[in-house]
């Protein structure tokens, strides 16, 4: 297992997700991501948008992902 924030996967708080993979820790956080939506959160409606404007380039956002998904794998494991 590995852990990372919202923040560290480009939202707006502290909460810490935990995942054997990038792709779980990906959707845990995209899940995390719609709960804060349905809430109008304000800060993570502000890390949104910032992502929104990421995705209008498809390069950009692949850049993004893979940097991402590189953080993941340098990351330690935990218990």
């Amino acid at each position: 297992m590995k852990k990372m924030t919202c923040k560290q996967l480009g939202g707006a708080c502290d909460l810490e997700f935990t995942a054997n993979t990038f792709d779980e820790m990906a959707a845990l956080s995209k899940q995390h991501g719609m709960e804060m939506f349905q809430k109008k959160d304000a800060d993570h409606l502000k890390a949104m948008g910032a992502m929104q404007a990421l995705m209008e380039s498809p390069e950009k956002m692949k850049e993004w992902f893979e940097d991402k998904r590189k953080e993941f794998e340098s990351l330690p494991h935990i218990d």
